[in-house]
């Protein structure tokens, strides 16, 4: 007798309840089997699942920071815009202030000579002074303001130098005079102070 005959013989002997049980026992083993697998198919599909959620997440992140720079970066520029809107206006309304300073320094009593002429020539320099400042009152109002140059020293963010002048020890690297006012709108200047600057 064979080997084989031999054990198909032992299993015919064995006793139907033992079978039973036996294959009972293998039937759990192939349905925990079966179970682990697809806990493992789900525990890759939840991990995948939460990669996924973590990619989203960072990328909703990026898009909002870019954003809240964007909109930082347009706000400022509004402000900048707004606050250097007149930049072009005041510049040309400044050969205009220059010009009333030049009229009222060379205001002379011409008109004095004749009669009621000192009446006409007051009346002449009042009417200047006032729209001069009328004139500096509105610049002030919209924040432009003369640059200093008496006694400053020469800073190149503020002056131009036209020419220099020996004027000695003390006023060297100093402004000596103004040959045209220079002004600032805000912080930014929109036109330089020309100078005269002491070596």
């Amino acid at each position: 007798m064979s080997k084989k005959e031999h054990k198909v013989n032992d299993e015919m002997s064995r006793p139907q309840s033992e079978l039973k049980e036996e294959t009972e026992v293998e039937a759990q083993k192939c349905e925990e089997a079966a179970e682990s697998e697809g806990k493992e198919t789900e525990t890759d599909e939840v991990e995948n699942l939460k990669a996924r959620i973590a990619e989203l997440e960072d990328k909703n992140l990026r898009m909002m920071a870019e954003f809240d720079n964007y909109r930082r970066r347009t706000n400022k520029e509004k402000l900048e815009l707004m606050a250097t809107a007149g930049e072009r206006i005041f510049k040309d309304m400044l050969p205009l202030v220059d010009d009333f300073e030049r009229g009222i320094a060379n205001l002379t009593p011409t008109l004095s000579s004749r009669e009621g002429g000192e009446a006409q020539y007051e009346a002449v320099v009042n009417g200047m002074n006032l729209i001069y400042q009328k004139f500096l009152s509105f610049l002030d109002k919209n924040d432009v303001h003369p640059i200093e140059t008496e006694d400053a020293d020469f800073n190149t963010d503020e002056h131009e130098a036209v020419t220099t002048f020996a004027a000695g020890e003390d006023k060297k690297g100093k402004v000596i005079d103004c040959t045209q006012k220079g002004y600032k709108l805000g912080d930014k200047v929109i036109r330089f102070a020309k100078v005269v600057v002491g070596e």
